[in-house]
């Protein structure tokens, strides 16, 4: 493989993780300068120690200067995504972060824990007699879904819409979800009008919720308009199931191609914390986050220049040998491991990590426990994406369970 050759855009990762690249890319030339088609070319960041580099240092390396995404935004677009806690730096990103912050913190998510444990345990319940399902779908996408859309406070039977909706959103460069540049604008607009419609509720009828909490909240004085509502309830659906859910297929598919480690975790279940770790590591949800630097400053060797767009790669990170021993070898029992799948520390460090472990630990234990034999039915199916590391479809068949007593 030429190294100048290497494309990291979204129609690799539509068909495949690009292991042997980033690997190539980590070992001889981790600061990276990759062109770009009618764009600047962007510096790809690909080993651990300069990703916890650029992910703390926001001072140099900044969201809110350029956006979190690898395309160079248009001014309108770019207005908008700096109202969004994704693309805020320093100080605004801390007030904004504390309005939900106490939503996520480790003593709420413990009190969740019965509940999160319920309804994977109902999942699995819906689909174990019939032993085949679309499990990203039927599977994967339902706890996450089921647990962010409750926390906001929408009803039961708005849930499959959000799912929709959020496909729409974060499929914006797939044909399967978007056909037209009118279907994502049409999906933004819907998901707006629906989060004016709840909010306006809440404030008539306040809820001990997520968005009671969002229309209630102040900072500096002021109350948060409805377009900084909109882009919060937006990144609270989507980061709060399309990431878990991905992860949750990953990890699914992980131990489908490694069946001594879903026997392992069903034989000594005490491995299930590093179990979840190690699904983090292997099967990072976002495959990148980009920052823009603002001053000239120099990394890995390379001479950076202001305006620059730095795109650091968490799976470049995560499987770094540097870190990690024998990275590309799934392991439930790999301790320690300091993976990046939540970021690499710094501001933009996931919110909503502690939700997602238990999640992940949950539904990755019913598939475990309750589809012994499981085994793909189909073809994978990829989202052509250049921010999630996703998987569209997996079909999945077993031997047919019992439902739960």
């Amino acid at each position: 493989m030429n190294i100048d050759d290497i494309d990291l855009l979204a129609e690799t990762w539509g068909q495949r993780v690009p292991h042997e690249e980033l690997d190539l890319l980590r070992a001889q030339d981790p600061v990276h300068w990759h062109p770009e088609p009618n764009d600047t070319g962007f510096w790809a960041v690909t080993r651990h120690a300069d990703v916890v580099q650029v992910s703390r240092d926001n001072e140099t390396y900044s969201t809110e200067l350029g956006s979190p995404f690898v395309s160079t935004q248009d001014d309108e677009a770019l207005a908008q995504i700096r109202l969004s806690i994704l693309g805020m730096d320093g100080a605004k990103h801390h007030r904004y972060r504390r309005l939900v912050s106490k939503g996520f913190t480790p003593r709420v998510i413990a009190r969740l824990e019965e509940q999160i444990v319920e309804r994977a345990e109902a999942i699995m319940d819906n689909v174990c007699e019939r032993g085949e399902c679309e499990f990203v779908e039927e599977v994967a996408a339902q706890l996450p879904l089921q647990m962010i859309c409750d926390m906001i406070g929408l009803p039961e039977s708005d849930w499959d819409r959000m799912f929709q909706l959020s496909n729409k959103l974060v499929g914006f460069d797939d044909p399967d979800f978007v056909t037209t540049p009118e279907d994502s604008l049409n999906a933004s607009m819907e998901i707006y009008a629906y989060c004016d419609a709840i909010a306006n509720d809440r404030r008539a009828n306040p809820q001990d919720d997520l968005m009671t909490a969002l229309v209630q909240a102040e900072i500096d004085g002021d109350r948060l308009d409805d377009l900084e509502l909109n882009l919060f309830f937006v990144t609270l659906v989507v980061a709060g199931n399309e990431t878990t859910r991905n992860l949750i297929t990953h990890g699914t598919l992980a131990l489908i191609e490694h069946p001594e480690q879903a026997k392992l975790l069903r034989t000594e279940p005490e491995h299930y914390p590093t179990a979840v770790d190690e699904m983090l590591r292997w099967g990072s949800s976002i495959h990148n986050f980009r920052r823009t630097a603002t001053k000239d400053t120099v990394l890995g060797g390379q001479e950076i220049k202001a305006g620059d767009k730095v795109v650091i790669y968490y799976l470049g990170a995560n499987y770094d040998p540097e870190v990690f021993d024998d990275p590309h070898t799934f392991d439930v029992t790999r301790s320690p491991n300091d993976h990046v799948a939540f970021g690499g520390g710094g501001i933009h460090y996931c919110l909503g990590a502690n939700l997602a472990r238990s999640e992940i630990k949950a539904m990755i234990r019913e598939v475990v426990e309750r589809m012994p034999d499981l085994e793909l039915a189909g073809d994978v199916r990829r989202l052509r994406s250049d921010f999630i590391n996703g998987i569209k479809s997996m079909p999945v068949r077993f031997t047919p369970t019992p439902r739960r007593p």
